[in-house]
Parts: C-alpha cells; structure tokens; sequence
C-alpha cells in the first residue's frame, strides 16, 4: 500500500487544485501547491524517505565512510588536504548537503559550484570520485538507497566537470570530458 492511501492528510492534498510536480520525482510528489513549503518539503522527504530507505544516520555513515576514502586516496587526498583543514565542519557540511540531495530537506545552503571552479581536478579525478562513491554507497546503504544517492553523484559530479571545465575555457560538446592541461 503506497504512503498516499496510508495517510489522509496526503489523501486530502491531492484533491487540492494545482499539485506540485518536480522533475525525476513524478509519483512521489503529488503534494497540493497551496500546502505551506515547510509541510511540502517535509511530505516529498517523508516519501523519499519512505521509497528508498535514506535516513539521517545513514547520510552520516555514507559522507564519513566516503570522506575516509578520499583522505586515504593516492589521486584525491592530495586535493583535499591543500584545503581542508579542520574535517569536521566540512564533514557536517558534506551530511547537510547529502539529506539535501537525498532526501531534499534543504538542509545545504551553499554554492557547490563555487567551491569547486578552483580546484586543479579533471575527468580523472571526477571517476575516481564516483568510483569511491558508489563503492561506499554499496557498502553503507541498501540497494535502493545506493541506486538513488549514486544516480545523484553522477549528474552532480557531470555538473561539475562541465561547470570546472568551461571555467577553464574548455567547452565541452555531449559525451565529452575534461582533460586538464596542468594535471595536479
């Protein structure tokens, strides 16, 4: 039986005019528009939530397990130490952004982009990147629960490299990959 029949007050929802749609979440977002945003995000995370088994605990042992092997990396670690130095506010930073990504509690309020335009890393640094990603996903989470937080990194991590490359001057066409010129 699906979270909509369980529960009448999402029940009530859907006969409101004007329900929400959002991109990759058809079925799992039928909420009423004029449901206050707070009640709307709570409803989408409580059914993601729901659908893949995420929970905040699990964010947390999936961002610390992965961020272990990063720091261990022989291509990654490097990258992070010139710039992190205090891991724990980074790593708390890491599980707001991942309960965002995952579970869209909106949790992160920052500027991804941002952060990464500066860093000396390519297409090689971007698959070893999914390569330790999805190997703790796998190992942290259930399958369903994997399947979605990797699916996520792959097109952030596609974001990145189109956005790092084009802020090197390096346009890339469908299917292309960035090739820095300086590997660091």
């Amino acid at each position: 039986m699906s979270i909509r029949a369980q529960d009448p007050t999402v029940r009530d929802l859907e006969r409101a005019p004007g329900r929400a749609r959002v991109a990759g979440y058809e079925g799992l977002t039928d909420i009423a528009l004029d449901v206050s945003h707070q009640a709307r995000r709570a409803a989408l995370t409580g059914r993601i939530a729901a659908e893949t088994g995420i929970d905040e605990p699990m964010i947390e042992r999936l961002v610390r397990r992965f961020y272990d092997r990063v720091r261990a990396d022989a291509l990654l670690g490097p990258v992070f130490a010139t710039r992190i130095r205090d891991w724990e506010p980074h790593l708390r930073r890491m599980c707001a952004f991942w309960s965002s990504v995952a579970l869209m509690t909106g949790r992160y309020h920052g500027t991804p982009m941002a952060k990464h335009l500066p860093l000396p890393v390519d297409a090689a640094n971007f698959d070893r990147w999914l390569a330790l990603f999805e190997e703790t996903a796998r190992e942290i989470c259930p399958a369903r629960a994997a399947d979605h937080v990797i699916a996520r990194a792959r097109r952030i991590a596609e974001s990145l490299e189109i956005g790092i490359a084009g802020s090197n001057g390096a346009f890339l066409g469908k299917g292309q990959r960035y090739r820095s010129l300086d590997p660091a």
